[in-house]
């Protein structure tokens, strides 16, 4: 049997994630997840692959949201009042064009400071309409790609096995930043063949394996890049066929619920794995 074991939303793309005890999981993911979004002065998003000290920036989000509060090392924290109806900015992630609504100069002046580069920061409007690709279809906010990603902690035990074998240091589950983890399966990837589950009051429905990146190669808590694994591992045994390696799954969601630390994984679709 298998339980979510750490529910973790990222209110702001490329930035720290929130563990949380509870979440709701909508439509476009768990609530707030990448919701805001920094970008160049020009609309590009910003990410961890070129700008690896945005893993530094915690945010926190009150209910609402009405208010959002970055914090960083070293520097006084700053205090947004969420803007919903401000004019729109055209915002480009991945060189697909969306829209955004600028937070002011407050906060891009103190993201500036700490990343040393020019910087907005993005809400995504109320209107976001944005269809997700995969097995099956969804929608999320400025995500990579999916709604919701879920990996397993006896993935993660195989993989430390490998990458300690020649000498490497074991790698903490936030190398991938998830929004699900689970574990009590025992036999690892396991998760690569769920086609359909329900998690608390939500179902989801199987998008893709998750292609990683260069960001899984970021310390999580230092913010600087830390040599080539999990990469270089993956390479060896998690090939897939689109090209690139996979590690967990992302999902679309099927129907929005209450999730909670504790709740049981309930598969009610297997396929099989495409690795």
């Amino acid at each position: 049997m298998a339980r979510i074991v750490e529910l973790v939303t990222y209110p702001v793309k490329g930035c720290a994630g929130v563990s949380r005890s509870g979440a709701l999981l909508t439509p476009a993911g768990l609530e707030h997840d990448r919701s805001f979004m920094v970008t160049d002065p020009d609309g590009t998003f910003r990410s961890q692959r070129k700008d690896p000290s945005m893993a530094v920036i915690r945010p926190d989000i009150d209910a609402g949201p009405g208010r959002l509060t970055l914090r960083a090392p070293g520097v006084d924290p700053v205090t947004v009042e969420v803007l919903t109806s401000a004019p729109r900015s055209a915002v480009t992630l991945f060189g697909r064009p969306y829209q955004g609504i600028d937070q002011g100069d407050a906060v891009a002046e103190w993201l500036s400071g700490v990343l040393g580069l020019p910087s907005r920061l993005m809400r995504v409007p109320p209107e976001h309409d944005r269809v997700t690709a995969g097995a099956v279809a969804g929608t999320a906010g400025y995500a990579d790609g999916h709604a919701c990603t879920l990996a397993a902690l006896s993935s993660l035990d195989a993989l430390n096995e490998r990458i300690a074998e020649p000498g490497g240091e074991a790698l903490p589950i936030n190398r991938f930043r998830p929004n699900v983890v689970i574990d009590g399966w025992p036999e690892p990837h396991r998760e690569d063949a769920i086609r359909a589950m329900t998690l608390g009051e939500a179902e989801l429905g199987y998008a893709k394996l998750d292609i990683r990146c260069a960001v899984t190669t970021v310390d999580q808590e230092t913010g600087r890049k830390a040599g080539p694994e999990p990469l270089r591992t993956l390479a060896g045994y998690r090939r897939a066929a689109e090209g690139g390696v996979a590690f967990g799954v992302k999902f679309a969601v099927l129907r929005p619920g209450k999730l909670s630390v504790g709740d049981e994984v309930i598969v009610s679709s297997w396929g099989e794995s495409e690795l």
